[in-house]
C-alpha cells in the first residue's frame, strides 16, 4: 500500500510539472487527465486487497462527492465490481472455528458462494434435519480487528498519493466511514435490526424480511432463511405489466417515506443487491425481499427534523421555510445573497417534482401519462439537477453538508433510481401525502429553536 501510494504521488507530481509547458486553455483538462490516470492506478492496487480497505474505498466513493475530486470518486467506484471470493478451504476452516464440528455437521453447505463482497461472502446451506433452506453470511477472518489499522494505512496512502486534499471535512468523513464500518461488521447488531424490521413489516404482505436462525449464528456468522427472488434489474421485471411495476414502485417509495417520516431509521446503502423481487401469481402477490440490514442507521430529530422540513418546504414551494431548514442544518454560510438562495430553492423545488401534485406544480409534460402519473422511467431528473447545481455560484456560500443530510439525499435518490429502473408510472404525491405531516409540529419547533437568535 505504501509503495502504491508513493508511486502514484511521484507520478502525479512529475506529470503535473509537465503541465507548465501546456497552453493555459488546455492545462486544466490535462491536469484532470493526469489525476484520473493516477487515481485509477491507485484503485487497481486497492482492488487486489480484501477486507475493510476495499470497503473504505467503496464508502468514500459513495459519500465523497462533496469533498473529493470527481476523478478520484470515479476511480473509487470501480472497486464495487472488483471483489473476488475467498477459497472454500479457508471459509470451511473459519466455519469450524466459529460454529464447531457438531453444528457444522448439521448443515450441507454449497462451497460455491452466492455472492462475495469486501467484508464477507454468502453461502447457501440446507439444514439436514428438515431440509430448510438457509444462507450463511460469513465475515472474513480478522476483518473486524483490522478496521482501525486499515484506516490509518489508507490515510497514509492517500497522503503519499497527493490525490486527495486532507482537510478538516475530509477527516470528519473518515471518522464517519470508520463508524459505518464498525457497524457493518457488528453481526449481533445486524441480526437485531433484521428482527426489528421483520417485526414492524410483519403485517405488510408486500415485504419479506429473512428470519434469523440463531443456532447457526455467531459474532462473525449470520444465518438466515434463504429467500427466493430475482434482481431488480433482471429483464423479467420490465416484462411485467405496467400495473405490477407500479405496485412494486409504490411499495418501495412508501417504505422510503416510512423510514424518513415515521421510523427515523434508514437503509443508507442504496444498492440494488439489497433487494430481490418475488413475482406472485397475481399482482397483489408480488413481493419485495429486503436483504442486508448492516447499513441501517438510527437518526435523531436534531438532524432528520430539519431534513424533513426541507422536503416539506420543497413540496410546498415555500422558499422562506426552506431557508430556515437550511440554516438549522448549518448548511448556509453567513451573508449568502438572496438571489442565490432563491436559485437554490428553485433547484430544491425541481428536485422533488416526482413527489409533487402534478396539478399544482406540473413537471415537464412528457413525464406525465394521461392519468397524470409520473413516468419515472422517462425522467432524467438527477442529471438535470446536477447540471444546474454545477453551473451556479452556490458552492462558496454553502458549507460541506452534514453527513446525515447526505444519507437522506442518498435514500431519496436510491428510491428514485429503483422506480426509474423498473419504469414505474406512479403519482408521487399520493405516496407522500399520508406521511408529510408526521412529526411536523415537532420539526417546525426544532427548526425555530435552531434558527431564532436569543434576545440579549
Amino acid at each position: 500500500m505504501a509503495k502504491a501510494g508513493f508511486m502514484a504521488g511521484a507520478k502525479y507530481a512529475t506529470a503535473s510539472a509537465g503541465t507548465f509547458f501546456t497552453s493555459k486553455d488546455k492545462r486544466e483538462e490535462r491536469r484532470k487527465e493526469i489525476l484520473s490516470a493516477r487515481a485509477q492506478e491507485l484503485v487497481e492496487e486497492l482492488g487486489k486487497l480484501k477486507g475493510s480497505v476495499v470497503k473504505i474505498g467503496q464508502m468514500m466513493a459513495l459519500f465523497g462527492e462533496h469533498f473529493l475530486p470527481d476523478e478520484v470518486t470515479t476511480a473509487l467506484h470501480t472497486l464495487e465490481s472488483q471483489t473476488t471470493a475467498l477459497e472454500w478451504s479457508s471459509i470451511e476452516k473459519h466455519l469450524q472455528l466459529q460454529l464447531g464440528e457438531v453444528k457444522l455437521s448439521q448443515l450441507e453447505i454449497d462451497p460455491t458462494p452466492l455472492g462475495a463482497a469486501s467484508l464477507a461472502q454468502v453461502h447457501r446451506a440446507t439444514r439436514k434435519s428438515d431440509g430448510r433452506q438457509l444462507v450463511l453470511k460469513i465475515q472474513y477472518p480478522g476483518v473486524a480487528d483490522a478496521i482501525d489499522s486499515d484506516m490509518r494505512a489508507l490515510v497514509r496512502l492517500l497522503k503519499l498519493s497527493r490525490l486527495v486534499p486532507i482537510t478538516e471535512q475530509f477527516n470528519m468523513w473518515l471518522n464517519e466511514v470508520q463508524e459505518m464500518l464498525r457497524r457493518e461488521v457488528d453481526y449481533d447488531l445486524e441480526a437485531h435490526t433484521t428482527r426489528h424490521f421483520r417485526h414492524i413489516l410483519a403485517d405488510d404482505p408486500r415485504f419479506v424480511v429473512p428470519e434469523i436462525v440463531p443456532e447457526f449464528s455467531s459474532h462473525n456468522i449470520m444465518c438466515m432463511t434463504f429467500e427466493e427472488g430475482i434482481s431488480v434489474n433482471d429483464p423479467a421485471v420490465l416484462e411485467l405489466s405496467q400495473t405490477r411495476r407500479n405496485f412494486i414502485g409504490r411499495a418501495i417509495m412508501e417504505l422510503c417515506c416510512r423510514e424518513v417520516f415515521e421510523w427515523n431509521k434508514m437503509q443508507t446503502d442504496p444498492n440494488f443487491g439489497n433487494y430481490l423481487l418475488r413475482i406472485g401469481e397475481v399482482p397483489e402477490q408480488d413481493q419485495i425481499v429486503l436483504l442486508d440490514f448492516g447499513a441501517i442507521r438510527d437518526f435523531d430529530n436534531e438532524v432528520l427534523g430539519p431534513g424533513r422540513e426541507m422536503i416539506r418546504a420543497s413540496y410546498h414551494h415555500d422558499t422562506d421555510r426552506l431557508i430556515r431548514a437550511l440554516n438549522a442544518l448549518d448548511f448556509l454560510a453567513r451573508g449568502t445573497p438572496r438571489r442565490l438562495l432563491d436559485d437554490f430553492s428553485a433547484l430544491c423545488f425541481e428536485a422533488v417534482e416526482v413527489l409533487q401534485d402534478p396539478e399544482r406544480f406540473p413537471p415537464p409534460a412528457e413525464l406525465l401519462n394521461e392519468n397524470l402519473e409520473y413516468r419515472w422511467g422517462k425522467s432524467n431528473l438527477p442529471a438535470r439537477i446536477m447540471n444546474k447545481a454545477g453551473k451556479n455560484a452556490l458552492s462558496i456560500h454553502f458549507d460541506v453538508p452534514p453527513k446525515e443530510f447526505i444519507f437522506l439525499f442518498r435514500k431519496l435518490l436510491g428510491a428514485y433510481t429503483f422506480l426509474h429502473v423498473i419504469d414505474a408510472e406512479v403519482r408521487g404525491n399520493t405516496i407522500l401525502d399520508p406521511f408529510i405531516h408526521m412529526q411536523e409540529q415537532d420539526d417546525i419547533l426544532l427548526v425555530d429553536q435552531k434558527t431564532i437568535s436569543p434576545v440579549d
